[in-house]
């Protein structure tokens, strides 16, 4: 099983790759539909690492991606200029996923 990375920008995929990460480059909802399409389909690839930029290109595919819990696990990473989530972005994800509040 490995890793595969749908980027926003050329320089993330770069560093990826040093780290043994195949991946591809994306501009545009489409291109970006297209490229989630044609990972999903590859049968070893086990997490999908998907840029912010490129996830808010295809908010629907990710949320239902993110509800599927099947394989591959989708992880949504940030881009070389760093997180767009604010800091209390996990309590607010757990809150709104099961209702439950963390202090």
């Amino acid at each position: 099983m490995r890793a595969y990375l749908i980027s926003d920008n050329h320089d993330t995929l770069v560093g990826m790759r040093l780290a043994g990460i195949e991946g591809v480059v994306v501009h545009g909802q489409e291109e970006t539909a297209q490229a989630m399409e044609s990972a999903l389909l590859m049968q070893d690839v086990a997490i999908l690492a998907v840029t912010e930029k490129a996830a808010e290109m295809v908010p629907d595919m990710m949320q239902r991606l993110r509800e599927h819990g099947d394989l591959p696990i989708v992880v949504e990473i940030p881009d070389r200029h760093g997180e767009k989530r604010g800091p209390d972005f996990l309590t607010r994800y757990v809150r709104d996923a099961i209702g439950v509040r963390m202090e």
